[in-house]
């Protein structure tokens, strides 16, 4: 199985790193429920990103409930060594990993290892650097480029509106589907996907919400 089959055309992958994780199980239920199939998962080391977020430990508690339902886990790695960390996330249920090209100074190589494992590969790249550069390096490597709308980090950020500008940019440069993290909503979803998005996460949109299965349903709608 890879993105080909996993992709459903346009998508919205709920970040469970913004979920109540005292009642995480009943939110991923209720979210699939509503037809969610892709979640992110966002690893922070602390170090690549200010907070520590959540790893592997969590991954294995609800990769079967996600799994069995037919999901998929798409894991974001927002560290200084990603490919040390191929193996924990494969282990604990991740399908797929993203790692950020500032971290990468051998991106093939990285693909590569995450290649024979078995996981998708994503690349993403922060509002600072060019699109022309993640291209050029990711080529045609990877399953999908990951623009970031915010800074990576906390949960919560609000939108930076230039990323529409660099996802049309991005979508003259690549011919795999773009991804949008950070800030995304039912106010700016359709302008994403007018630019060139495919897939878009939605942390405080989905989870922040009283009801994520209503909230998850009104962001599908605002990009039929």
């Amino acid at each position: 199985m890879s993105w080909t089959d996993w992709v459903r055309g346009l998508e919205i992958e709920p970040s469970i790193y913004a979920a109540d994780f005292s009642r995480l199980g009943e939110q991923l239920e209720a979210v699939m429920d509503a037809g969610a199939k892709i979640f992110q998962f966002d690893v922070g080391d602390g170090h690549f990103i200010e907070p520590i977020t959540i790893g592997p430990i969590v991954l294995q508690s609800i990769s079967p409930l996600v799994h069995e339902r037919g999901g998929i886990l798409d894991c974001h790695l927002m560290i200084e060594t990603p490919w040390k960390h191929f193996d924990a996330v494969k282990k604990a249920g991740g399908d797929s990993v993203t790692v950020h090209y500032e971290v990468c100074e051998d991106l093939p190589g990285v693909i590569g290892q995450a290649r024979e494992l078995g996981l998708g590969v994503g690349v993403a790249f922060n509002p600072e650097t060019n699109p022309d550069d993640v291209a050029e390096a990711a080529g045609e490597l990877v399953d999908l480029v990951l623009c970031m709308s915010i800074h990576p980090g906390y949960s919560g950020q609000a939108f930076m509106p230039e990323a529409i500008g660099r996802i049309a940019e991005l979508a003259t440069l690549v011919d795999v589907p773009i991804q949008v993290d950070g800030g995304v909503g039912d106010d700016n979803a359709a302008a994403l996907r007018d630019a060139g998005a495919s897939l878009f996460v939605a942390g405080n949109a989905v989870f922040g919400d009283p009801d994520p299965a209503a909230a998850y349903r009104r962001l599908v709608e605002a990009l039929a």
